[in-house]
C-alpha cells in the first residue's frame, strides 16, 4: 500500500468520493488517485516521493510552470497585506486592463471566482441584454456545473455513470437547446425552430472537455454569422483556451470576435479567479449599472488578482512562449501518430484518442476505447509521466517543460504504446 492510498481511504470517510472534483478520483483509470505534496516547474511530486513530468498543469493554468517565482514572490508579499477585504482595490482594475489588452475589441471585465461562475453569469447577461430566454450549447462542450448547462456535457461527466446530473429540475434545462459540435445544420435547425427566441450560442471554440476537438474550417465563422443574423450573442467559453492558444486566446488564434468571452484558470495564475468580458452596451446591463444581478464577496480577491497580474504580465512580455510550447506539443503529436494513435492538437493542447479514424464530434469521442486509455494511463504513470486520468481531457504543455522532459516522455510513449 502507498501513502496516497492511505490518504484516499481517510478522505473517503469525510469527503464525497474522497475528492473535491470527480475526475480526481481516478475511477475511469481503475486506480487510486495520486495525492500531491508539491510541484515545481514542469514536475509534480506525490506524497510517496514519486516525481512526474506533469501534463495536467492544474488543468491548464500553469502555463508558466508550477511555482513560477515572480508569481510566488508577489503572492507572498500580497498576503502580508491581508487575504480578503470585500472592497475594491486598484489591482482589480490593473488586471482588467491586462485582460482587455488581450482582447482589444472588448470594453469591460467582471471578475468572478471560477469558470462555472463566469459562464453562468455571461449567459444571464446575454438573456438580460437580449430579452430572450433560450440558449444553444453543443454536445460534449462543458461549461461548468451550473444547473442549466449540465446537459450532455463533457469533462468528468463523460466518465461517470450518468451523462447528466441528478438534482437538476427539468425546468432548469428546458431553455437549453442542444446542437452538435462542428455540425452547422444542427445549429441552423434550432434557429429556425426557435425563431426570435435564442439569446446566445455558447461554444468552446476548441472543444477541450471531450478531449481536444478542433473546429472544422468555417465553423466558428458560421456561428459568428448566424448569431448576428438572428440578433443573438456569440459567447466563447475560453476557460481553457484563453491566454493559452495565444495571448488573445482563441479569438486571436482564429480571428473571430465573439460578443462575450469567459476566462478562467490562467487569469488567476492558478488561483481561484475567472472573468467574463464584453462590449460596453452588453456589460452595462450588469448591476450596479443595470438590472442583471451578479455578485460575490470574494470576486476580485486581492491575492488571486495579484497572481493573475504577474502571470499575464509574463505572458505579455514574452509572447514567443506560444511558439515554444506549440513546437513541444507538435513533437508529442508526432510521437503518438508514429504509434498509430489518433491525435488532435491545437497549439499546446492535444489529446491522443484510442479509436479508429478521425475525431471531429461528440459521437466520434464516444467510440473511444476507455479501457485501452486506462492501460495507457497506468503505463505512463509507471514511467513517471502524469497525464489526465480521463480519455476525455487534454494534455497541457507549459513553458517550463524541457528537452529532458520531452525525451523522457517520448521514451515512455515508445514503451507503453
Amino acid at each position: 500500500m502507498s501513502v496516497s492510498h492511505d490518504f484516499f481511504e481517510d478522505a473517503k470517510q469525510h469527503i464525497p468520493g474522497g475528492v473535491n472534483s470527480p475526475v480526481r478520483a481516478f475511477r475511469a483509470v481503475g486506480q487510486d488517485p495520486l495525492f500531491i505534496d508539491h510541484a515545481k516547474g514542469s514536475h509534480i511530486f506525490d506524497v510517496d516521493g514519486n516525481e512526474y513530468v506533469d501534463y495536467v498543469c492544474s488543468w491548464g493554468p500553469m502555463i508558466l510552470g508550477h511555482a513560477y517565482q515572480p508569481v510566488i514572490d508577489a503572492v507572498k508579499a500580497a498576503c502580508d497585506n491581508g487575504l480578503s477585504y470585500g472592497a475594491p482595490t486598484q489591482k482589480e482594475t490593473l488586471l482588467a486592463k491586462l485582460i482587455l489588452e488581450a482582447v482589444p475589441f472588448m470594453d469591460k471585465v467582471r471578475l468572478v471566482n471560477s469558470g462555472t461562475e463566469a459562464v453562468m453569469s455571461a449567459i444571464r447577461v446575454a438573456r438580460g441584454y437580449t430579452g430572450k430566454d433560450k440558449i444553444i450549447k453543443f454536445r460534449g462542450n462543458y461549461h461548468g456545473h451550473s444547473d442549466g448547462l449540465l446537459v450532455t456535457a463533457g469533462s468528468g461527466l463523460l466518465t461517470e455513470s450518468t451523462p447528466d446530473s441528478a438534482g437538476v429540475p427539468k425546468g432548469y434545462t428546458q431553455t437549453t437547446l442542444l446542437a452538435n459540435y462542428n455540425d452547422e445544420d444542427s445549429v441552423e435547425a434550432l434557429f429556425k425552430a426557435n425563431k426570435g427566441e435564442i439569446a446566445a450560442v455558447i461554444v468552446e471554440p476548441v472543444s477541450a472537455n471531450m478531449g481536444v476537438v478542433p473546429p472544422k474550417e468555417g465553423f466558428l465563422e458560421f456561428l459568428r454569422k448566424i448569431t448576428k443574423d438572428n440578433e443573438a450573442l456569440l459567447i466563447f467559453d475560453e476557460v481553457i483556451t484563453g491566454f493559452r492558444l495565444a495571448f488573445g486566446g482563441a479569438s486571436e488564434y482564429f480571428g473571430i470576435q465573439p460578443d462575450m468571452i469567459t476566462f478562467g484558470k490562467i487569469v488567476g495564475g492558478g488561483m481561484p479567479l475567472a472573468a467574463y468580458v464584453g462590449k460596453k452596451d452588453i456589460m452595462d446591463v450588469v448591476a450596479p449599472l443595470g438590472a442583471v444581478y451578479q455578485a460575490g464577496t470574494l470576486s476580485g480577491n486581492p491575492i488571486a488578482v495579484t497572481a493573475g497580474i504577474e502571470s499575464l504580465k509574463a505572458l505579455k512580455a514574452d509572447k514567443d512562449i506560444y511558439n515554444r510550447i506549440d513546437k513541444y506539443a507538435a513533437k508529442l503529436e508526432e510521437a503518438y501518430k508514429n504509434k498509430g494513435i489518433t491525435v488532435n492538437r491545437v497549439g499546446s493542447l492535444l489529446s491522443p484518442f484510442f479509436t479508429e479514424g478521425t475525431v471531429e464530434s461528440y459521437a466520434d469521442v464516444l467510440k473511444c476505447d476507455t479501457e485501452k486509455f486506462a492501460q495507457y494511463f497506468r503505463g505512463m504513470v509507471a514511467e513517471g509521466i502524469y497525464v489526465a486520468p480521463s480519455q476525455f481531457e487534454a494534455m497541457f504543455i507549459s513553458d517550463a517543460h524541457t528537452k529532458e522532459d520531452l525525451e523522457k516522455t517520448l521514451s515512455a510513449i515508445d514503451k507503453v504504446l
